[in-house]
């Protein structure tokens, strides 16, 4: 199943959500997406998901993996990703108080998006339901769970022009990679160009 989010991800062209605008009405869209009449409100989970996922860059599959006793009051952790094995440091400062609001009332410990089924995790797949019916219901079918690490970058790169860190961050191996990888388009190079003198 897994794989099959990895297809359906690359099949459409997934893209980053590019301005605050897009973010706040994705956002409305997930809270609706997780109230759902007859079901359990999963809104604030999934939230917490997305907010994990556009600041921090992790891949869908280390996100979902996460556990209460590894981010609880923590302003970063170290963990081994998992499709590269290389230790990254996450940096939670930013995004502590919404991680703090959302275990308020969970438990002390296990895995920060348990599944209703069994002792686990929500699945990468569980995960791209969330964020692409979040995405059908606001008329969008360029939204993936490699929008999360691109809007991530994206916004990253806008604000600090440092696509050699993004790059490593990414663990791309070349700066061309991640550009294209975040959705920097044309207009985006030109307008970065059109006023720049030395």
């Amino acid at each position: 199943m897994a794989n099959q989010t990895a297809k359906k991800d690359t099949t459409v062209n997934v893209q980053p959500l590019r301005d605050e605008k897009e973010i706040a009405e994705f956002k409305e869209a997930l809270k609706v997406e997780g109230k759902k009449p007859g079901q359990q409100d999963q809104s604030d989970r999934n939230l917490l998901l997305f907010t994990i996922g556009v600041n921090t860059g992790l891949r869908i599959g280390d996100i979902v993996k996460l556990r209460i006793e590894d981010v609880k009051g923590q302003s970063s952790i170290v963990m081994k990703e998992g499709k590269t094995s290389k230790k990254r440091t996450v940096y939670l400062n930013a995004i502590m108080p919404d991680i703090a609001d959302y275990l308020a009332d969970k438990p002390s410990e296990g895995y920060l998006f348990p599944s209703r089924k069994g002792d686990s995790h929500i699945s990468t797949t569980q995960a791209y339901r969330i964020l692409t019916n979040a995405a059908k219901s606001i008329g969008r079918d360029d939204i993936g769970t490699h929008t999360l690490r691109k809007t991530f970058g994206y916004h990253y790169y806008h604000r600090t022009k440092d696509v050699a860190t993004l790059m490593e961050i990414f663990n791309h191996n070349d700066q061309q990679t991640t550009k294209r990888y975040i959705g920097i388009r044309e207009e985006d190079i030109e307008n970065s160009l059109k006023d720049f003198r030395i």
